[in-house]
């Protein structure tokens, strides 16, 4: 029963002291400390076995573990209200914070929002990282993985089409779907708060594949818009999306009408 008379000890100790700022640090470092020399005296103790011994440092690694979690959402707490929200033009609007005032950015791409948010991420301990995949029929995932110096991480996914609009090569189509999965995956790893059209709650619409156009009408599209010379980011704009991909099939007639105009004009 060494380990876990050993173990109560440690979790009396760490209990007596208050949960919050620099005591909080020193119930963490006693609470170590004691684990550590609690798995000190087991490895010279003859008479403990494998069996305890294996205990003890499983014992170990959740008190390490629940550390490193609480260490990550108390500084995720303190970082948020510091962290920029996307206003109703698309632009990163940055709160003020101590003596700087806050300040307005361009149109948040995902440049934009890695931009405004780094600093803040390492100023607390954060650091976000993105693996690239694909899935079985063919599209890119992306999977954003926020993880922090006390060793806990979590992390989030999404699934996309190439975004092969406006003319791009297979390269340049994989990259535009790369970054809109940045840039997605880290808003909702950061809970970044976007009043944008584009990102506007839809009760759940945009999650229907068929709420966007299809492929053909993707290719239709393009093509049309290649042959009358539109201006790609103009024609984005007035749609308020960010690709053609984006946009609504219930949009789609009018999108070509408009193009109809312009050919004829």
């Amino acid at each position: 029963m060494l380990a876990e008379a050993e173990h109560r000890q440690v979790s009396v100790r760490a209990e007596t002291l208050p949960l919050a700022g620099p005591a909080s640090a020193l119930a963490h470092v006693s609470e170590d400390a004691a684990m550590r020399a609690m798995i000190e005296r087991a490895v010279r103790d003859p008479s403990v076995d494998v069996d305890k011994m294996e205990r003890l440092m499983v014992m170990a690694e959740r008190s390490a573990e629940r550390r490193a979690k609480t260490a990550f959402a108390s500084a995720l707490a303190v970082m948020q209200p510091t962290l920029p929200v996307i206003d109703r033009r698309g632009c990163i609007e940055v709160p003020k914070k101590d003596n700087k005032e806050g300040h307005s950015t361009p149109y948040a791409k995902w440049e934009d929002i890695n931009d405004a948010i780094r600093p803040l991420l390492a100023e607390h301990g954060f650091a976000l990282s993105f693996r690239i995949g694909q899935a079985q029929d063919g599209k890119i995932t992306v999977t954003g993985i926020l993880s922090h110096r006390e060793g806990h991480q979590e992390e989030t996914t999404i699934t996309l089409m190439h975004d092969a609009t406006g003319s791009k090569n297979s390269v340049q189509a994989v990259g535009s779907s790369v970054s809109y999965g940045k840039r997605y995956t880290a808003m909702a790893l950061l809970n970044i708060t976007s009043r944008a059209p584009q990102d506007r709650d839809d009760d759940g619409q945009k999650a229907d594949p068929s709420f966007w156009i299809n492929e053909e009408h993707l290719g239709e599209l393009t093509a049309f818009m290649d042959s009358v010379g539109a201006d790609r980011d103009r024609f984005l704009r007035y749609f308020k999306i960010d690709t053609l991909a984006h946009l609504p099939a219930s949009r789609f007639d009018e999108a070509m009408r408009l193009l109809q105009n312009k050919a004829r004009r």
